[in-house]
């Protein structure tokens, strides 16, 4: 695990916006950094699942967190548009952005896969992931130290045969990280730097691998110290770096 140790108040008063919020490791991320201080905005399609989270956040005494119900698959450009106004009204900056959605898509050889299946796993996973990203950036800018992590996957920097647009999408993932972490470079005080989580216990883990055993795998929990560092303060002028939390 990435060795790091955050203190209790490590995000107070910071506003961090998370995608895919409702379950897994976003929602690990939002109970982790609500724990730490942070005003957790949770955005995800499922309401339900935000709402679960909203309650169990409310019930340990953290900051009040903000449900925020957004399709990444079907929003158009003046959605982003208006999520941003929201957030500008309510808070006046964003100080974290974790990009943490995104789709399996079928696991089959690149000569089986349908242009709609890819087409709709780049589009959650890269198209609304930028869209969110240039958005919010002005946002970002606003804050006195703002910090961008982008969800990456071990077959986003090395190709694997049947990983097919997943791994595509996890490649276009690393590259706008790049991308804004060297257009930021010097100029604003926001860095984007990306995560692979490794192998973690979460549905979409099942789903890639059936037949494997969860309890081999760490829990989302497990793996929040990386998270935690990169949202705070410690990592400041770290941009532009692809970590690894295991």
């Amino acid at each position: 695990m990435f060795d790091y140790t955050a203190r209790p108040d490590l995000l107070k008063d910071r506003v961090i916006l998370i995608t895919g919020a409702g379950r897994g490791i976003g929602a690990a991320a939002a109970k982790t950094f609500a724990a730490h201080g942070a005003t957790v905005l949770l955005l995800g399609k499922t309401e339900a699942n935000l709402s679960q989270i909203y309650d169990e956040i409310e019930a340990a005494g953290h900051p009040q967190p903000v449900v925020i119900p957004f399709n990444l698959e079907t929003a158009l450009p003046h959605q982003y548009d208006e999520l941003a106004v929201l957030i500008e009204n309510e808070f006046g900056r964003l100080d974290g952005l974790l990009h943490n959605a995104s789709i399996l898509g079928p696991r089959t050889p690149l000569e089986q896969l349908s242009g709609d299946n890819f087409m709709r796993v780049m589009h959650i996973n890269v198209n609304a992931m930028f869209m969110l990203s240039s958005t919010l950036l002005p946002l970002l800018k606003l804050s006195e130290d703002a910090s961008v992590a982008f969800t990456s996957s071990s077959v986003g920097r090395k190709g694997r045969a049947y990983w097919g647009a997943y791994a595509v999408s996890k490649f276009a993932t690393e590259g706008l990280m790049q991308v804004m972490a060297d257009e930021l470079d010097g100029i604003a005080s926001v860095r984007a730097n990306s995560i692979n989580p490794g192998a973690t216990r979460t549905a979409m883990r099942a789903q890639a691998y059936p037949g494997e055993n969860p309890a081999t795998r760490p829990l989302p929990e497990d793996i929040m110290p990386l998270y935690l560092y990169l949202m705070g303060p410690d990592s400041k002028g770290v941009n532009g770096q692809a970590f690894d939390a295991q």
